[in-house]
């Protein structure tokens, strides 16, 4: 079998083609065929070596993909050949509230201790798989283990109704997603961006307001005048860093901010003033549970939603599917094929 390996160091340019024998079935594992993977910020920084800069090598990247099941063992009764499966990012995290032990980073696949989807075959644990919907592709559903579950449970933890209005940041894999999710509630979508070429593309998805964040560098302004004064109920800070305090600046009183990136750094400093009078609430969140997923899973499934795909790649072309994603040019989710 084909698989992708960082090898002899980090960077896009250390991913390699590699042969290996494909493994077998095992007696409490399942064999899986692996069509599609998709790429996620994530998988960058385990590229890098900016996630784990003593990971390992060789090392088999990438955390979300999706396949059709090959060979069960003995002990698995969860599922047959045949079922089209697709990872589950947070393996340990069943239902319920996280734990420390639940949602324990050595348990994620393709962060350094498990091994990423880059290989046209794999074994997986059965809490390492789920089933998603027939009417996807597979390369539509391995775009669901971060990006589709962060964007669905940020909203979920949000409580967003009818008639409110969400707040999303540029156009990647989880924004993309949280504007269908949210037009499916029947939210009202304000959306920004650089390129007034994507502003378009996520009209035409839904989105009510446009604003890029370019020519308008003041756009809380915009925010605050689309709502009639109010702020947006609910923002989804992808960007994180210093971008923190104007998604608290954008936010109605008494309004949500579900803190699911950090495109803009690990450190956010913002006005503790503004907070208490803002009496905001925000909360850090990183995707969800496999309960969760499969309640995004139904109701992927009622509305017929199809995730939006910017750009396929071949298995050999992941160094130019990782550069590809490096260069933000993708609208919606960046996918690799097997």
């Amino acid at each position: 079998m084909k698989t992708i390996q960082l090898q002899d160091g980090f960077g896009i340019d250390r991913l390699q083609l590699i042969e290996q024998a494909t493994p077998v079935s095992e007696a409490t594992k399942v064999l899986v065929r692996l069509e599609a993977v998709s790429l996620n910020y994530v998988d960058l920084l385990v590229v890098r070596g900016q996630l784990n800069p003593n990971l390992p090598l060789p090392y088999v990247p990438v955390a979300d993909g999706a396949g059709v099941v090959e060979q069960v063992g003995d002990g698995v009764t969860a599922f047959q050949v045949g079922d089209r499966v697709v990872t589950t990012f947070i393996p340990d995290w069943l239902s319920d509230k996280p734990t420390s032990e639940t949602t324990s980073y050595e348990t994620r696949q393709g962060l350094g201790i498990v091994s990423g989807q880059l290989s046209e075959y794999k074994l997986f644990q059965v809490n390492q798989l789920t089933h998603y919907s027939t009417h996807l592709s597979a390369a539509e559903a391995s775009t669901l283990p971060i990006a589709g579950l962060t964007a669905w449970n940020a909203l979920q933890y949000a409580a967003l109704q009818p008639g409110e209005t969400v707040l999303l940041y540029g156009t990647g894999g989880v924004s993309i997603f949280a504007l269908q999710f949210a037009k499916t509630l029947g939210a009202t979508v304000i959306i920004t961006s650089s390129s007034d070429e994507k502003l378009k593309r996520s009209q035409q998805l839904g989105a009510d307001v446009l604003i890029n964040y370019k020519s308008t560098p003041e756009w809380e302004t915009v925010v605050h005048q689309a709502t009639a004064g109010r702020g947006a109920d609910v923002v989804l800070e992808t960007v994180g860093g210093q971008n923190l305090q104007r998604s608290l600046n954008a936010l109605r009183m008494g309004g949500y901010i579900s803190v699911v990136g950090l495109l803009d750094g690990f450190e956010a400093t913002i006005n503790t003033l503004t907070l208490l009078h803002q009496q905001a609430t925000i909360r850090g969140m990183e995707v969800g549970s496999t309960a969760d997923f499969e309640a995004m899973n139904g109701a992927i499934a009622t509305h017929q939603i199809h995730p939006v795909i910017d750009k396929t790649f071949a298995l050999d072309q992941a160094q130019q599917a990782f550069e590809y994603l490096e260069q933000g040019l993708h609208f919606g989710k960046i996918v690799i094929t097997l």
